[in-house]
């Protein structure tokens, strides 16, 4: 019988990737935070996101013309989530 492998810990990889980003080192991240006050500009969000798109193999949408829908870690995590299960879904 195969083993099931264990669900991804989204919550870790994401606070991975704003960590290694962060301008800001030697803080502790609470999921209230905006992503900005952590020292990430626009550019860095995006890369996180693109990051976490590898990690996942998942697809996070993008408009060039609006802002992203997270501002917050807690809100990433959420969206990256939700990108997690709607791709785990479709299989």
């Amino acid at each position: 019988m195969a083993e099931i492998a264990p669900a991804p810990d989204v919550a870790a990889a994401v606070t991975e990737a704003i960590v290694a980003r962060m301008r800001r080192a030697n803080r502790a991240i609470a999921m209230t935070d905006r992503l900005d006050s952590l020292g990430l500009e626009s550019l860095d969000v995006l890369e996180i996101a693109f990051d976490l798109e590898q990690r996942f193999d998942i697809e996070v949408p993008f408009n060039a013309n609006t802002a992203l829908e997270f501002d917050t870690v807690g809100a990433l995590i959420a969206a990256i989530e939700r990108f997690v299960k709607e791709k785990a879904g479709a299989k």
